[in-house]
């Protein structure tokens, strides 16, 4: 068994699961994949075993949150000291793998943080989008007292450390964005953003239009807002 465990929540990926499960495969030939198969209506979890990925199953759709945090319970039980998490929709370049993973393994850093805005040909969001992550951009970075460029990145990977603790309730399981990172830092935790290349999604989907960024904001702010109230004990490791 690999040291180290790529996981890629999944919800309604038939069409593109295949393929970044082959790049991942082609980049990293040595670890495993693990998809998350979020309650899918389609054959995202055929596809995905069928393609070499271990699959597990949600019975019904709880949420990105939800999905990789089982991700996490699974490689923590099975004694992975890697994690590397990407995105099943091809957004994510599965080429800048060992570039993320480098300074964890190095045992530099505790958390590794893709970020499109320190690579030079990543796409750029729509300007609603620009206009959250520069929100969040300047309030992670007022609240860790670093700048964060990209606190939306999923991109990510971090060691087993970080695994387990991301395994207890202290997790915020509905948006883990900026939240998990400002969690990261009062649990003292050593974080660094990696440039990464990403790419628009090739299918056009979006959980960034209508008023679902306005959503988005309040939750994310309201989650903010709870894990700085929390009793610092619940971060001690």
């Amino acid at each position: 068994m690999s040291d180290t465990i790529v996981i890629i929540p999944a919800f309604n990926e038939e069409h593109g699961i295949a393929s970044v499960i082959s790049k991942i495969k082609a980049h990293a030939p040595d670890f495993d994949v693990l998809v998350i198969n979020d309650g899918s209506a389609d054959r995202t979890k055929a596809v995905a075993k069928e393609a070499g990925a271990i699959v597990l199953t949600h019975n019904f759709n709880m949420g990105y949150g939800v999905a990789i945090q089982t991700g996490y319970k699974f490689a923590h039980e099975k004694g992975y000291s890697y994690i590397i998490q990407i995105d099943g929709d091809g957004q994510h370049d599965p080429t800048f793998i060992s570039e993320l993973l480098e300074p964890v393994k190095n045992g530099d850093v505790d958390f590794a943080l893709g970020s499109r805005f320190l690579w030079f040909d990543s796409y750029r969001p729509s300007f609603t989008r620009r206009l959250g992550i520069l929100f969040f951009r300047k309030l992670v970075t007022v609240i860790i007292g670093r700048e964060i460029t990209d606190p939306t990145s999923g991109y990510q990977a971090f060691n087993r450390d970080v695994i387990k603790f991301f395994t207890t309730d202290v997790f915020p399981c509905d948006y883990p964005d900026a939240d998990m990172l400002i969690t990261l830092n009062l649990a003292g935790f050593r974080v660094r953003e990696v440039p990464v290349r990403m790419f628009a999604n090739p299918t056009g989907k979006t959980m960034h239009s209508g008023a679902k960024p306005l959503y988005y904001m309040i939750k994310m702010c309201l989650s903010i807002f709870v894990t700085l109230l929390r009793n610092r004990k619940l971060y001690r490791r």
